[in-house]
């Protein structure tokens, strides 16, 4: 009963800071291009999320005649029950659930958004909305197999999928210093598989209109909308926790959480949109071959201390 009303907090305090995080987008753009952001309702705008929320999810539900109204409606609400059910790895002060896979268990479920998105686009019966999908789907999925690779440098240092052993290791010194390159390459990979800016090629607003979520409006778009945030925010706390080694018993770690938010709005901010070609060339001839590379030296390295271990 107990872990079930952890994870009720938890989810409940996810969407509270998701709501949030995009007052701090728009206020952060708007500093960004010398204007003033959301100021107007509550003090200095603290109330514009829920007054969006309100609206986005009262307003008349649409569907498109030629779609299949099944996966169209069901779409964002898996991808907001997955978005929000990786945050179930994440443990609390008192312990939650404390995954020995846990590592395992993130990988496995942020790879089913892939499903969600494709089908999201097909269901919709649009051209703009099946590009817009086939697009998110290919890059999510290039940027994956360099991400697992990046991700296995780290397991093989570590010997675990448990979160708990990452912050074991780095209570003296971070891994960002000893992976640095692959601390970077790990977090541009992050924005690519949360379809950020510069890489946002799934919302190419010039040639695609809205990108797969062109036919969704009202709730639909809230939830597609809500499980971006959410993603966002989980990739910064799983940030912190690999690269920092943070300790999530400690204030220090939430500031750390709230820096990486905040750059993923300054990315957005500073950088024009990639080349859809250059980025996956990005992916499959720089990130591939770089990331496999490093993780064959880290794998010698750990199978060099193992073998001074049993000496």
């Amino acid at each position: 009963m107990l872990s079930l009303f952890l994870s009720v907090i938890l989810i409940v305090f996810v969407l509270l800071g998701v709501a949030f995080f995009t007052l701090l987008e728009r206020k952060v753009l708007g500093y960004i291009h010398i204007r003033k952001g959301p100021n107007k309702l509550g003090l200095i705008g603290l109330m514009q999320p829920f007054s969006d929320a309100i609206k986005l999810f009262s307003k008349e539900q649409s569907f498109p005649s030629m779609s299949n109204i099944g996966l169209f409606y069901f779409c964002p609400i898996a991808n907001l029950f997955f978005s929000l059910m990786i945050w179930l790895s994440i443990p609390f002060y008192s312990i939650n659930l404390n995954f020995v896979y846990s590592l395992l268990f993130i990988l496995s479920v942020s790879s089913l958004s892939v499903y969600t998105v494709m089908l999201a686009g097909w269901s919709s019966n649009s051209n703009y909305a099946m590009l817009g999908s086939l697009r998110s789907v290919a890059q999510i999925i290039s940027y994956e197999v360099s991400l697992i690779l990046i991700f296995l440098s780290f397991l093989f240092l570590v010997c675990s999928f448990n979160l708990f052993d990452f912050m074991k290791f780095q209570m003296f010194s971070s891994f960002f210093f000893l992976l640095f390159f692959l601390s970077c390459m790990m977090f541009i990979s992050f924005l690519a598989e949360t379809n950020r800016s510069p890489f946002d090629f799934a919302e190419g607003e010039s040639e695609l209109v809205s990108g797969f979520n062109v036919e969704y409006g009202s709730g639909g778009f809230a939830m597609i909308f809500l499980a971006e945030y959410s993603n966002i925010l989980f990739m910064s706390v799983l940030y912190c926790i690999l690269v920092f080694g943070s300790d999530w018993f400690n204030v220090m770690f939430f500031l750390k959480v709230g820096v990486l938010a905040f750059l993923w709005v300054w990315v957005r901010g500073s950088f024009p949109r990639y080349r859809y070609d250059k980025l996956m060339y990005l992916a499959w001839k720089v990130y591939l071959p770089v990331s496999l590379s490093i993780l064959l030296f880290y794998f010698s390295l750990s199978l060099y201390s193992l073998f001074n271990v049993f000496n």
